[in-house]
């Protein structure tokens, strides 16, 4: 405010100083004329006097002229600046007013909580005073009940002392014999109540074991299996025999060398045969040698060309085989090495039954039956489809099948439960799972039923009973059984005649005599066992 008080004395000033130089300006013509006419020789000095001070007057007039529009221009500004300080002054007064009501409603506020405050204080000090009455007669209450409770105790100690000195037992054994004759009661029912659950458990499980096991068989029908582990190849004639001998037999023997199959021409009319272990390598002998007959030139050179071709041609199929197994059983996610020795199974026989058929079927029974019992079935077909899959390198590697199977498969990424259920199918290893025990009962299903397997029934029952001559023909053998289809050999030994070393060396010697005398197909387990019983009769 002061600042534009100041500007408006300013322009105060300027406006005076501005009139007064527009006077002396007017006033300097008439002086200029006296001059002239008191000496006529200074008429020129005089006209040039006047122009300047015409000059002077313009001049003089200009600046007027921009004085009093300066003059107006601060006048303007004056008057402005001197509203908003006229209003700065009003709103100054309106805030102030603002804050000199709002102290007061505060104060106001400030005053009627000091008030309630006040009141609350004196309402704490008497409830204070309530509570220091009420601790003082609890105190009294609390003597009281301690009194009592001295009364209680030293009258049930004479009560006990009383009770003990009457029944001749203290407390301690008392409560002893309490638990433990409840104990005994808990155990008895106990014992009742699990051998009634076990009962009926057993006696349900059967019957609903029998059913699942009639329907899987009753849904599955499989054809009738009577391959040989020898192949017949037919020849447009019998002179072809004469070209696959070939000159001194020079033929014969490079297709026997090449393919490492045995080539076997007889009298049979426009057939040879052809004889190997490995079905793989006898079906790749048996392409080689028609697409020899069926090319017509037969040479060493011309035999290892056709066995190459046959040799990749059989992979494939073996590849192709597994592949549609698999695409049957509805699985996915097997590892390709895996389905390629799955398709090999395709050439192998087990007593006349193809053994990638028998796990086909075996799959679909286990399926059928994990379906019944509520459990996973792409999980046993997985199980099952594999648990043979140990028969693809018996004649490469040495050992069970089954464990050969569980190592294939634990290296190619099988989880724990196939790999269980692989190496336990034999019984081998102790059987931990219900997947284990349903691909146990798929495989026997599936070789059981009756045209699966080519062994006649007495060739099947001799081999048995020469079993269980051998194990019966060792000093101290009690019983034998031939157990598990002929795959184990349980000798139960007299234990007063045979001591632990001995059990063992009769378990070496059937085993030994067994290997000697005995063809059978993967190996036989021989267990014997020595047991020794105490029984007393309590009367």
């Amino acid at each position: 405010m002061s600042s534009t008080i100041s500007l408006v004395i300013g322009a105060i000033g300027l406006l005076a100083a501005v009139f007064a130089l527009v006077v002396v300006l007017r006033r300097a013509p008439g002086r200029d004329r006296g001059v002239v006419d008191a000496g006529p020789g200074q008429a020129q000095l005089t006209s040039g006097a006047q122009r300047v001070s015409e000059d002077a007057s313009r001049d003089a007039d200009q600046v007027r002229t921009r004085a009093e529009s300066d003059a107006a221009a601060i006048m303007r500004e004056a008057g402005l600046a001197a509203d908003k300080a006229a209003q700065a002054s009003r709103d100054a007064d309106e805030e102030l007013r603002a804050v000199r009501d709002e102290s007061r409603e505060l104060r106001a506020d400030l005053e009627r909580r000091e008030a309630r405050l006040a009141e609350r204080e004196a309402r704490l000090d008497a409830e204070f005073g309530k509570l220091d009455e009420r601790s003082a007669a609890l105190d009294g209450q609390r003597q009281d009940l301690d009194r009592r409770r001295a009364d209680l105790d030293r009258l049930d100690e004479e009560r006990r002392a009383v009770l003990e000195q009457a029944a001749g037992l203290t407390a301690d054994q008392a409560k002893a014999e309490l638990v433990a004759s409840i104990q005994n009661q808990a155990k008895r029912e106990a014992a009742l109540l699990v051998r009634e659950t076990e009962n009926t458990a057993r006696r349900d499980g059967e019957e609903r074991a029998r059913r699942i096991v009639t329907l899987a068989i009753q849904r599955v029908a499989s054809e009738q299996t009577s391959e040989s582990v020898v192949s017949v190849l037919h020849l447009p004639g019998d002179e072809m025999k004469g070209r696959i001998i070939g000159r001194e037999g020079r033929n014969i023997r490079a297709f026997e060398s090449v393919t490492g199959v045995n080539l076997i021409i007889d009298d049979t009319p426009e057939a040879v045969l052809l004889s190997c272990f490995d079905p793989v390598r006898r079906e790749v002998g048996r392409l080689t040698l028609e697409r020899l007959v069926l090319d017509g030139r037969i040479h060493p050179q011309r035999i290892e060309e056709a066995y190459e071709r046959s040799k990749g041609e059989v992979e494939q199929l073996c590849v192709r085989a597994g592949e549609d197994a698999l695409v049957e059983l509805s699985l996915t996610d097997l590892h390709p090495e895996l389905v390629t020795l799955l398709g090999r199974l395709r050439y192998r026989t087990s007593y006349g039954q193809n053994v990638l058929r028998h796990l086909v079927e075996s799959a679909h029974i286990a399926g059928m039956m994990a379906s019944e019992l509520g459990l996973d079935p792409v999980l046993l077909k997985r199980c099952t489809v594999l648990h043979d899959i140990g028969k693809a390198l018996t004649h490469e590697v040495e050992g069970s099948h089954a464990l050969i199977g569980a190592e294939i498969a634990r290296r190619y990424g099988e989880s724990s439960d196939v790999v269980h259920a692989i190496e336990a199918h034999h019984n081998e290893v102790e059987v931990r799972t219900v997947e284990a025990v349903l691909t146990q009962a798929a495989d026997a299903i599936s070789g059981g039923r009756p045209g699966a397997r080519r062994e006649s029934l007495e060739a099947y029952v001799k081999r048995l009973e020469r079993l269980e001559q051998i194990a019966t023909a060792q000093p101290g053998v009690e019983k034998v059984f031939a157990m598990q289809a002929g795959r184990e050999i349980r000798v139960m030994v007299k234990p007063e005649r045979v001591d632990d070393i001995q059990a063992q060396v009769i378990a070496r010697d059937v085993a030994k005599q067994v290997e000697e005398e005995l063809t059978y197909p993967g190996q036989i387990r021989v267990t014997v066992v020595r047991e020794s019983r105490a029984t007393e009769f309590a009367r």
